[in-house]
């Protein structure tokens, strides 16, 4: 092992014989009581040393072999401790691309500060190299959201759109002005590629892809040009997904509001069905005026204010990311909406129906936790 503290977490005494590593209240630690040479010793974790160096340079310091093991041990269990030498075989694709472990390194930085466990910031971001999303909508919204997910080291981002980019679709954070009059589709996939870091993996280097190469879809990110998809989903178009058990995160913008979520763990959390079921009892009129937006005029452009497109856009990205690192982001059977001109974050749960064939009322909380557990492990693992 070669510890080394982790430099994305800034280091301040409190006061004397107390040291805080970390400004946001989320992640600071403090460590104490700290003396001279233990403050002294810190300094000594840069990740150059191995434990046999580090004993021997702190017996100079007046420090035993107990002392630093215990030291080095209460620093890991805090998650201050980053060990870059220790993660695997599965990471040595990434070190074999030192452009685009450069382009990482912010990325990497955060993944430290968000997982305690040496090593496991290189070790998501290998993962992410190996994992298929799917993007369905390639306009302000959906191509910002397949272009950071590619930035960020997700090696297989599909886009999928018809028709062809209008003025209207082109945004700083996806598709540029020179796409206007090209596929959407084909636009799409040369965003992906100018966002990534390097050439997508090769199959070989994919585990679990499927007889054509491909790896399965650890997620599917619904994020249409038109939001009334995303603020009332049609359950039909989710079922191929419910029945793969397929993963999908609901994203956009209808009438300058933003909504993010809800992801959906098909069996595990409330899905479109769930939603539709809900509003049907809430509100006896809610099918009629559904079947009516639903059928009116399709060739207006949509209130979609560029900077609520950007921020849903990103939101949307930053929970599909920390998903597919392992973990439940806070639109796992939630929806968070937003509008202009305010911007309030709100948050609503959406309440698995017992009625809707997804079978996710038939779950108490701790099984629908262990079940979303579950199809993250199958489908992002």
């Amino acid at each position: 092992m070669y510890p080394m503290l982790k430099p994305a977490l800034r280091r301040a005494w409190r006061g004397r014989g107390t040291v805080q590593f970390g400004v946001t209240s989320a992640h600071a630690v403090m460590l104490g009581p700290v003396d001279i040479a233990t403050g002294s010793f810190l300094e000594l974790l840069d990740g150059t040393r191995g434990l046999s160096l580090l004993r021997e340079e702190a017996r100079a310091l007046d420090l035993s072999n107990h002392q630093v093991d215990t030291l080095i041990r209460r620093l890991t269990d805090a998650g201050l401790v980053d060990d870059v030498r220790s993660i695997g075989a599965e990471a040595d694709a990434l070190h074999n691309r030192p452009h685009a472990l450069e382009r990482h390194r912010p990325d990497l930085a955060s993944l430290s500060v968000v997982h305690p466990e040496p090593g496991g910031s290189m070790r998501r971001l290998a993962a992410r190299r190996a994992m298929r999303v799917q993007v369905r909508g390639a306009g302000r919204v959906g191509a910002a959201i397949a272009a950071v997910l590619s930035g960020s080291g997700v090696g297989h981002v599909e886009v999928l759109d018809g028709g062809h980019t209008e003025p209207w679709d082109v945004s700083p954070a996806g598709l540029p002005p020179t796409a206007v009059g090209e596929r959407r589709d084909t636009a799409a996939r040369q965003l992906v590629r100018r966002s990534a870091a390097g050439a997508a993996p090769r199959a070989a280097e994919t585990s679990g892809s499927s007889e054509s190469g491909a790896p399965g879809l650890s997620l599917i990110v619904v994020a249409p040009r038109d939001g009334l998809t995303v603020h009332a989903p049609d359950p039909r178009s989710a079922e191929p997904w419910i029945t793969s058990g397929t993963p999908h995160l609901y994203a956009g913008v209808v009438e300058a509001t933003g909504v993010v979520g809800p992801l959906v763990l098909p069996g595990g959390t409330a899905c479109a069905g769930c939603l539709a079921l809900n509003r049907e009892e809430g509100d006896e009129e809610w099918t009629r005026l559904l079947s009516q937006w639903r059928s009116g005029r399709r060739n207006a452009v949509q209130a979609c204010d560029l900077g609520l497109a950007t921020a849903v856009a990103g939101l949307a990205a930053a929970h599909a990311l920390s998903f597919l690192d392992g973990d439940l982001p806070a639109s796992t059977g939630t929806r968070w909406e937003t509008a202009l001109p305010l911007l309030d974050w709100r948050s609503e749960r959406i309440t698995a129906h017992q009625d809707c064939y997804c079978g996710a009322s038939g779950h108490t909380v701790r099984e629908r936790a262990s079940g979303a557990d579950t199809a993250h492990d199958t489908m992002a693992g």
